[in-house]
């Protein structure tokens, strides 16, 4: 038995002294998903020890930093920064569609884009 096995081992045993884990909290319910669900298996123990220690893959930052720029282009009421962020975050999602194998399926974001500039043609006919 290897040294990790026996840490579980023993954590496991101690939480079996100390509490009960016939618990009504979780019976028949589903467990919470982690944010990690798309991680593949094999890397989500590394993940997990990165993101623990204050640091996140790259592909989660990415995400971050699309829904951030997605946020700001809903918020922001200047069209020029509006314009702006939308070529910002075109070409993040370009950059991640370059390092998958296959791209990704971005026909939802068309609909998207499609909003925002008709919001923005609106707010640009309603001020002249």
């Amino acid at each position: 038995m290897d040294s990790l096995s026996l840490i579980a081992e023993q954590k496991i045993a101690q939480a079996m002294q100390e509490r009960d884990f016939n618990s009504p909290k979780w019976k028949n319910k589903p467990l919470p998903l982690d944010e990690d669900r798309f991680v593949p298996d094999d890397l989500k123990m590394a993940y997990k020890i990165l993101k623990m220690s204050g640091y996140l893959p790259p592909e989660i930052e990415e995400r971050k930093e699309v829904k951030k720029l997605e946020d700001l282009i809903a918020s922001t009421e200047d069209e020029h920064e509006r314009l702006k962020q939308m070529k910002k975050l075109n070409v993040l999602l370009m950059k991640m569609d370059a390092k998958r194998e296959s791209p990704v399926n971005i026909s939802s974001q068309q609909d998207y884009y499609r909003k925002v500039v008709e919001r923005i043609t609106l707010h640009s006919k309603t001020k002249k």
